[in-house]
């Protein structure tokens, strides 16, 4: 791509009989080869140093993998040696065998010795008599079989420890067990315990590793290995003798073609032999690991350097031939741009007016809305608020009725003169509820809470007694003053009275209790034995109510709640222990509020 590109450089030149030195020089030319010259230097430069470094990352690497490896087939041995070691000992002393033992019965013993076979994790445990016959084994094979002279057998027997045994079978393989004799109640022997443990699993694991692995008794013998041949040799003997199969056989043929300096601490063979002590009579674990894979990492990540560099140099000249049409369609793209930003602009004024139009006939709306809403809310008050004194001249009209069929005019006089108060609180009330919607605080005076009390229950008695309900009343003899609105204050304990009896509609035992206490607070608390409170948290919500249509709007407690903030206490709802509801009015007490005052 680079030779048409010079060679279009050097063609433009002047037609109509210019010089040689009428023609433009081509220094893009040379700065195109000078930035080709100094991507190759620098590609050699980091493949080079790529390499010193990666090599020497990737055999680190190499290295620290196999001594972890290292550690963790040591620890490995060791641990499922100690488990198996304490099997013998814990089997010994299990009554299920001591008792099958002394009885002479061995039915149920071999069942019993394979229940712990997936616990423990052994290869096989058998129980031998004192004369080496086999009376119980997990491998159904072995029973009756004699081993009075193998080595495990003679050995626990004349012990009362665990005694280990490595013993050699024919398959070239190492049989490691650990035996205890099993004694009776009085000492006397009764059998001889083994438990073989599986080191055969390990070879298994380590086969689907790289390295070579073999593990050495104290004499030296190769017990445990990747390969077959090398069990029952000595190490160095077995190396030297036999030919390097699998992964051996890979490491050395990549001995010549990458090798690490002896100074970095690495053999030149490119093979690299570990050992470490494995804590259990002498053992030796010996490892082979090869860096094989190194050079074929190494050389990938070269690739990958080389084809960077390659793309470089691709995208260069690709950029170099097109800088001049990309300009051209930049400026297109540009100029079309602004012209669709114009015409954005163009269509958002055109929206702005639109809404600004929208705003001013949605405020229009919002304005007749919040007029209508307190219109609402001003008649569904007014309604619930005289719907008590209503119901309380309906009750003394019927008496006053009675009164007067029964030639008793002085006592229906008193009732008509308590209408007539009724009269005069609806005419305040009507007056109050005009100012439910703005904060309190202008006809707050002091009042007595036990006056409030008296005259909510007064206004409130014909229907206590007409609903047959215990009233008790612990109200103190000293006056309980606080700063309220006195009128608004008695609508909270009628409303509060009167949610009360209707909490207790069809209860027979109706009971309504009054307490007036002062202590940091004044608190009036009214309880009911109705049947309580199903949703506490949503009762002062405006509109929430429990009663049937037509019985209330659910504004009652909204409009308390609001009344009691505004003097600056909290109304409070909770379900009582012995059952019913209980409704706290907490005010500041008169002197507190004095003193924050000033």
């Amino acid at each position: 791509m680079l030779l048409p590109y010079l060679i279009r450089r050097r063609d433009a030149v002047p037609t109509d009989g210019g010089t040689a030195s009428d023609r433009p020089r081509p220094r893009l030319s040379w700065m195109v080869r000078f930035t080709i010259v100094g991507m190759i230097l620098a590609a050699g430069v980091a493949i080079w140093v790529a390499n010193a470094l990666l090599t020497e990352r990737f055999v680190q690497t190499t290295r620290l993998r196999a001594e972890l490896r290292q550690s963790l087939y040591a620890g490995a041995i060791l641990s499922e040696l100690q488990r198996n070691s304490v099997v013998p000992l814990l089997l010994s002393r299990d009554p299920t065998i001591i008792e099958g033992l002394n009885a002479g019965d061995f039915s149920a013993l071999s069942e019993h010795l394979v229940s712990y076979i997936d616990e423990i994790g052994a290869a096989s445990i058998r129980l031998m008599n004192m004369d080496g016959l086999t009376v119980a084994a997990t491998d159904d094979e072995e029973l009756d079989r004699l081993y009075a002279d193998r080595p495990f057998f003679t050995e626990a027997a004349a012990s009362t420890d665990t005694v280990f045994t490595l013993t050699p079978r024919r398959s070239g393989a190492y049989e490691a067990s650990f035996s205890r004799i099993v004694q009776g109640a009085d000492g006397e022997p009764l059998a001889v315990l083994q438990v073989q443990v599986n080191l055969s699993q390990f070879e298994t694991r380590w086969r689907g590793t790289t390295a070579a692995v073999a593990v050495t008794d104290a004499a030296g013998t190769v017990i445990l290995s990747t390969e077959p041949r090398w069990r029952g040799m000595p190490l160095e003997e077995a190396i030297a003798a036999t030919s390097v199969p699998s992964a051996l056989q890979r490491a050395l043929a990549t001995t010549r073609a990458f090798g690490q300096p002896a100074e970095d601490g690495y053999d030149s063979s490119a093979l690299i032999q570990m050992e470490t002590r494995v804590p259990f009579r002498g053992w030796r674990l010996v490892s082979f690991t090869s860096y094989e894979n190194v050079r074929e990492r190494v050389n990938g990540v070269l690739a990958l350097i080389i084809m960077g560099f390659a793309l470089l140099l691709a995208l260069g000249f690709y950029l170099l031939n097109r800088r001049a049409t990309l300009r051209s369609i930049l400026f297109q793209r540009e100029s079309l741009q602004l012209r669709q930003l114009n015409d954005r602009l163009r269509r958002e004024v055109a929206e702005r007016k639109r809404v600004q139009e929208e705003l001013k006939e949605t405020e229009l709306s919002l304005a007749q809305s919040s007029k209508l809403a307190a219109l609402g809310e001003m008649s569904a008050a007014v309604s619930h608020e005289l719907n008590q004194p209503l119901a309380a001249m309906k009750t003394y009209l019927a008496g006053a009725r009675l009164l007067l069929q029964r030639r008793r005019a002085d006592e229906a006089l008193s009732s008509f003169q308590r209408i007539d108060d009724l009269i005069d609180r609806m005419g305040a009330i009507t007056r109050q509820l005009k100012s439910y919607a703005r904060k309190g605080g202008d006809a707050f005076e002091p009042v007595d809470m036990r006056d409030v009390v008296s005259s909510a229950l007064t206004l409130m008695e014909p229907q206590l007694r007409h609903d047959k309900v215990r009233l008790s009343q612990i109200v103190p003899d000293g006056p309980i003053m606080v700063k309220a609105d006195r009128l608004r204050l008695e609508q909270v304990v009628i409303n509060l009275v009167r949610n009360a009896l209707d909490a207790m509609s069809g209860v027979d035992d109706r009971e309504l209790d009054i307490l007036l206490s002062e202590g940091d607070e004044v608190v009036l608390a009214v309880r009911d034995t109705g049947h309580g409170l199903q949703d506490p948290e949503k009762l002062f919500e405006p509109f929430y109510t429990t009663k049937k249509p037509g019985e209330g709007v659910g504004l009652g407690l909204a409009i308390s709640s609001g009344i009691v903030n505004d003097m600056g206490g909290r109304l409070t709802a909770r379900n009582a222990m012995k059952g019913g509801a209980v409704f706290e009015v907490r005010l500041p007490v008169m002197e507190k509020v004095l003193d924050a005052a000033e």
